[in-house]
């Protein structure tokens, strides 16, 4: 008599995707899990420092440089032009205590006036001579002040100069290095690009320019250049070049 087996349902050889393969491991394939897109993330061009860093940073910058130098606060009210222009000049001035020396002051009015000693007799009256010349020609009102940190007026230039928004302070200060620095009035501003001010202080106001040739030498060379550009008629590349 033959016996009846029970029906039997075989697996399929080819593992399904929910059915782990029965053969080696080294043959098994590890599904790699897909990567999930990273969050957009959009820096802010500024960051806040701490106090003593930002101040520190202050200091080192050619702009707080000038702010101890020249620390006066030149923005007229309702001018917006002239504001934009000294946002940053008068947040580094009070980064620091600004000086105030008017017993520094010359007795007389002079454009030029030096604290420091770079300058012979002849080379002041020659400077003199060339921003008087300057004044009349263009309305340009270029000053000249050389010093030493702290050793300076500082403020106190500012009514002794009538300082207003067509002048140009030139400080001549070889403390932190480049010993060329300016202060701009917003209507010279929108007349002379700003980078021309930035190649006269790197060409003649560089540490290794002045050691060689002088501090006299690096004033008298930026003077020039200023009255060169200032005179160049009005156009696209007015103060292109630093001579």
């Amino acid at each position: 008599m033959a016996l009846l087996l029970p029906s039997v349902r075989l697996l399929p050889l080819t593992p399904s995707r929910a059915t782990a393969p029965t053969s080696s491991p080294l043959s098994v394939r590890h599904t790699r899990p897909r990567a999930l897109p990273l969050p957009c993330v959009r820096c802010c061009a500024s960051r806040t420092a701490h106090p003593a860093a930002a101040a520190r940073e202050a200091a080192a910058s050619w702009v707080g440089k000038l702010a101890d130098a020249v620390p006066w606060n030149a923005a007229a009210p309702g001018a917006l032009a002239l504001a934009i222009c000294f946002t940053c000049f008068v947040g580094l001035a009070n980064a620091r205590t600004g000086v105030n020396k008017p017993e520094l002051l010359p007795k007389e009015f002079t454009t030029v006036i030096d604290v420091a000693g770079f300058l012979s007799s002849g080379q002041e009256n020659r400077l003199r001579q060339e921003i008087e010349d300057l004044e009349k020609d263009t309305g340009y009102k270029l000053r000249v002040l050389a010093q030493n940190y702290p050793d300076t007026p500082g403020l106190a230039i500012k009514d002794f100069w009538q300082v207003d928004e067509r002048t140009i302070v030139f400080v001549a200060d070889p403390t932190f290095g480049n010993i060329i620095n300016f202060n701009i009035g917003p209507l010279v501003d929108l007349d002379v690009p700003r980078s021309f001010w930035s190649q006269v202080s790197g060409k003649y106001g560089n540490m290794f320019y002045w050691k060689e040739k002088g501090e006299d030498a690096s004033i008298e060379a930026a003077v020039t250049a200023i009255s060169r550009c200032l005179r160049d008629p009005a156009g696209t590349n007015n103060c292109s070049e630093v001579l």
